[in-house]
């Protein structure tokens, strides 16, 4: 019977193609005592394809506070657990953040595996500078959103943001308006798949070539700073 603590990894999974899964990955999960997943429906062809014969339990945003304690006693117990997203690194704009902070309160290891992420491809991708910039994931929906747009107007970096198909034209109108129309900027969909598409171009270039087209997918957004990137450009499909 186990007496030491257990381990909690994080563990990427491919954001599209299934061949961006690492071999560590693969066994770590199949390892592990218990799997933890954002939404077991998407998680399970993803561990049937690779072998992993295990179940997985659910673990998303509405029960991750409520779940946590359970977790953390399984852990104490020595057993191993990984937890995994619906794609890319957990954590990264998606459950994870209060698991790994509990689990480190109760001095329990944490490892996060190297794997995928969709802003990194976007960000290197895209063409603008990359040596800094700020990761701002979702904008607030509502509350919030106006003030920090507004804050992002003077950011000298290149700034990251992820966004859903219906909310894609208003973000990059509210671009437009907050700040500039001409900021050079590009946005990525359908990273890794077979329909994968980068635009890149002005503020107002990019919302025009969405507004005549499907939005379907995931959507990552790069845009220049404000003050050390500034510049005009020709829009440019991949």
């Amino acid at each position: 019977m186990r007496t030491m603590t257990g381990k909690l990894y994080l563990v990427p999974t491919p954001i599209g193609n299934l061949e961006d899964m690492t071999f560590r990955a693969i066994r770590i999960l199949k390892e592990v005592d218990i799997i933890l997943a954002e939404d077991t429906r998407t998680s399970a062809p993803m561990l049937k394809h690779f072998e992993i014969d295990k179940k997985a339990f659910s673990h998303h945003q509405h029960n991750e506070h409520k779940a946590t304690s359970e977790i953390i006693k399984f852990l104490k117990q020595g057993q191993n657990v990984a937890l995994i997203s619906d794609a890319g690194t957990p954590a990264i704009s998606d459950p994870g953040f209060f698991l790994v902070r509990e689990a480190l309160k109760n001095e329990i290891e944490v490892n996060c595996l190297p794997g995928a992420t969709a802003f990194v491809p976007a960000l290197v991708n895209s063409g603008l500078p990359s040596d800094q910039f700020v990761f701002e994931g979702f904008l607030p929906v509502k509350k919030g959103r106006q003030t920090r747009l507004k804050l992002l107007a003077s950011e000298e970096r290149t700034m990251i943001f992820y966004e859903s198909p219906h909310r894609l034209l208003k973000t990059l109108s509210e671009f437009g308006e907050f700040l500039g129309e001409d900021r050079q900027a590009s946005v990525s969909r359908e990273l890794t798949k077979m329909y994968e598409e980068t635009v890149r171009g002005t503020v107002l270039e990019i919302k025009s070539h969405f507004e005549n087209n499907i939005l379907k997918g995931e959507f990552v957004i790069c845009v220049a700073g404000g003050v050390k990137n500034k510049g005009k450009g020709t829009k440019r499909k991949d």
